[in-house]
């Protein structure tokens, strides 16, 4: 869950061609762009990430990792060690865990003890899931979207800094998101590699 913490940073501050390769890795200038479910929910936000990735695999074996995202559930396919420093309770999964697999609109979760309880806004099966903070800072939606035999995974992080110090901006810009790059694509990546392996094991099912 620290990918999240990625973003737009500041235009003005020095380094934007980097921050925004930091901020946009793996997304085309087109999902860059789009619309997403979930954009709505956090209009003005001071942090805005897309990042993507392609998966050979169908929908179908993408969204039960997306279903089972959380502390306590399915872990988050990134670093768990890392996660867990910051008491997140992260552990990734390997399967796919038929108990957090009835994921319904209005459930949550916390991200530790002190991080904020995220609540799923949005649930549109094998199509988009939009997880939003009950603070109202944090919007995290993902879509997946058909290419030919395989599929775009987009991530999508709106946050607000309301109310946050210069110091604490500089931090988020020059810290923060460069590490939730590291952790997001970690992330996708995780996903990607399961989703894979999945529709290879139904494929060769399938066929014997």
């Amino acid at each position: 869950m620290l990918a999240a913490t990625g973003g737009s940073a500041v235009g003005r501050l020095p380094g934007e061609r980097l921050r925004t390769k930091w901020l946009t890795w793996g997304a085309s200038g087109e999902e860059i762009a789009r619309v997403v479910p979930g954009d709505d929910l956090l209009v003005d936000a001071d942090i805005v990430s897309t990042r993507a990735i392609t998966i050979c695999a169908s929908a179908d074996a993408i969204w039960p990792w997306l279903v089972q995202l959380g502390p306590g559930r399915g872990g988050a396919y990134t670093y768990d060690w890392i996660e867990n420093l910051l008491g997140l309770d992260m552990h990734s999964a390997d399967t796919i865990l038929p108990q957090f697999q009835n994921l319904a609109v209005g459930d949550s979760f916390p991200l530790g003890k002190s991080g904020p309880r995220m609540r799923v806004a949005i649930l549109d099966g094998e199509h988009s899931i939009v997880f939003a903070s009950e603070d109202g800072r944090w919007v995290w939606a993902f879509g997946l979207y058909p290419l030919g035999a395989a599929t775009r995974l987009v991530s999508r992080n709106r946050i607000a800094l309301t109310g946050a110090s210069a110091f604490a901006r500089a931090f988020t810009t020059f810290v923060m998101v460069p590490g939730s790059l590291v952790m997001e694509r970690k992330m996708l990546r995780g996903i990607k590699q399961r989703a894979e392996r999945l529709a290879d094991r139904t494929r060769r099912e399938n066929a014997s």
